[in-house]
């Protein structure tokens, strides 16, 4: 893939700081933690497209994270339809995850409706994100009408450019192959590839090469990741984005990679690693020395937390219970600062 380091915003925004006094003191999680950020309870009734619908729009609270001496350190992040987080110097990227555009069961019955709805969010921020990524499962049965669907609505995003990885849901029916022809050319293996933007070193990987099982990276994706990074110095910062967890989330799910231990062994050098996945439709997020995991919501329903249900999948809670469980994640670097910050919004709050 080419290096992007020139990309330009499709449109400009004017652009509008934030005051520094809507951070609050201490972090949320200590190192080598997990936490669900938002554990909503399963629930028997159906939920209409309309009831659906009207209670998403916009909500403003999320996680703040900085890097400092290495260490990434998340706090609140206390945002309100009017304010906008921006830093003197750097850039800002969005991700969305798990659009399952085809879905039509109780848990939401407008995917596309949902989906249309994290665009226009990302439409109607104060800064105009320069990269967009999504973290996979962009169809529910990787089928071209879905795969268009998908394709239309996300390009909608006033964003520079987009970048996708594949979810098990998009590579299931004929190995991949229809979405590496719309979404992954010039993409190297199943769909693997890095690039370069303003200083930041991004790789995309494609974990999903077993299907009801723990995610696999395999021993072709594994060495090219390892030359990749070979060449590239110590102070680079990495964001690796990958539709499921590297790390094991619960494995009792599948909710992890089998083979990730091997693939993050190759980043302990580097003082700021990020790694941003989707799959579980929830935010989770661990530091674990100098690398960062966050999970994403998903744009089309929730999934129990780990643990909290007999088994994992599309999880039906009543229309008042969906103000934290859609959403996006919006990512700011800052150059001079080694400074990483994710702020995840919901599609919940009225404005």
């Amino acid at each position: 893939m080419k290096d992007n380091d020139n990309v330009t915003p499709v449109r400009t925004r004017p652009q509008i700081s934030e005051p520094t006094s809507e951070l609050t003191s201490g972090p949320i999680s200590e190192p080598t933690s997990s936490q669900p950020i938002s554990e909503p309870q399963p629930a028997s009734d159906g939920i209409d497209r309309r009831n659906f619908l009207s209670c998403m729009a916009w909500a403003g609270t999320g996680l703040l994270w900085t890097m400092a001496g290495g260490v990434p350190t998340s706090r609140l992040f206390a945002a309100t339809a009017g304010s906008a987080f921006q830093a003197a110097a750097g850039f800002s990227f969005v991700q969305i995850s798990d659009s399952h555009i085809g879905f039509n069961k109780a848990a939401n019955q407008d995917v596309t409706g949902t989906l249309k709805l994290a665009i226009d969010k990302i439409n109607a921020l104060h800064t105009t994100p320069e990269l967009l990524l999504h973290t996979g499962d962009i169809s529910h049965a990787s089928r071209a009408t879905e795969f268009d669907t998908a394709e239309q609505l996300v390009k909608a995003a006033r964003v520079g450019q987009i970048f996708y990885v594949p979810g098990e849901h998009d590579t299931a029916s004929d190995d991949g192959a229809l979405y590496r022809e719309r979404f992954g050319k010039g993409t190297l293996g199943s769909g693997w590839y890095s690039f370069n933007h303003k200083g930041v070193h991004f790789i995309g990987l494609n974990n999903c090469l077993q299907i009801d099982a723990l995610g696999k990276l395999g021993p072709e994706q594994l060495t090219w990741l390892k030359q990749n990074l070979a060449s590239l110095s110590a102070s680079t910062p990495i964001v690796i984005f990958a539709h499921l967890p590297l790390w094991m989330v619960y494995p009792e799910w599948g909710w992890g990679t089998a083979d990730g231990a091997e693939a993050l062994s190759y980043l302990k050098r580097f003082g700021s690693v990020t790694v941003l996945n989707g799959h579980i439709h929830q935010v989770v997020q661990k530091v674990e020395g100098n690398v960062a995991f966050h999970t994403a919501t998903s744009t089309a329903f929730p999934q129990p937390a780990p643990g909290k249900a007999p088994s994992a999948g599309p999880m039906v809670v009543p229309a008042g219970k969906l103000r934290s469980v859609l959403g996006i994640t919006q990512v700011r670097y800052i150059a001079r600062q080694s400074h990483l910050a994710l702020v995840d919004s919901s599609l919940a709050e009225t404005v």
